[in-house]
């Protein structure tokens, strides 16, 4: 398993180069962030907002268009650092902290946004995971994940193994040459379900060729599923 170090560094060390994966020029691929972009400018309009993995801030800004309040979070300082060079429209906090230690209170926030990390998240931790970013839900709040899918991450040579709980690891390349061995999960599209509609109540799904995104609310008695 890739141990949490060995994602801080890598983070660490990409953080001014991050935001490339946004504006690599695929005009499918750029249409289907501007799309997300969109979404979230809008589902965050006037909501109280929890961002874990924040990364350079990307979907911070998204968020900040309309948003009440934010408090951005990201366990890579340097991340944090990029994030704050950028302009918001709305107040954002940012706080260097891990997702498995948030300081945060029991039903605090109306949304909470979560980019381009539950691919990194081991299939072990799910159940913890899950636990962890339901707690300073509010009832009545969403959360909003978003990922990658195989065609947005290059080439099927960077993949190195698979552990014993299934987790698939793969190479990434910096621009300066460094290496990182990185868990990196991909899901289809019955596998999101399986493993979101359990937990939660799933209120939307966008499956499309380089992303897939999830809404999700908590889940009452007898609920099911939109999807």
């Amino acid at each position: 398993m890739t141990d949490k170090k060995t994602i801080v560094d890598y983070y660490h060390a990409r953080a001014a180069e991050y935001e490339q994966i946004y504006y690599r020029d695929v005009p499918e691929r750029r249409q289907e962030i501007a799309d997300h972009f969109k979404f979230v400018e809008k589902l965050a309009s006037g909501k109280t907002v929890l961002e874990l993995a924040c990364g350079s801030g990307y979907w911070t800004q998204a968020a900040g268009k309309n948003a009440r309040e934010i408090i951005a979070t990201d366990i890579a300082l340097e991340m944090i650092k990029e994030s704050k060079t950028k302009k918001y429209n709305s107040p954002v906090t940012f706080i260097n902290c891990d997702i498995y230690d948030l300081p945060f209170k029991r039903a605090t926030f109306d949304l909470i946004i979560i980019g381009f990390w539950f691919s990194h998240e081991p299939k072990q931790n799910y159940s913890k995971f899950f636990e962890i970013i339901e707690r300073p839900l509010k009832d009545g709040g969403q959360i909003w994940l978003i990922d990658n899918n195989p065609p947005a991450e290059g080439t099927k040579s960077d993949f190195l193994h698979t552990d014993q709980a299934g987790n698939n690891f793969k190479s990434r390349r910096l621009n300066d040459g460094r290496e990182f061995s990185i868990l990196k999960n991909y899901f289809n599209q019955n596998e999101l379900l399986d493993i979101f509609s359990k937990p939660f109540r799933i209120s939307r799904l966008t499956y499309e060729k380089y992303y897939w995104s999830l809404l999700l609310d908590r889940k009452k008695a007898g609920q099911q599923s939109e999807v």
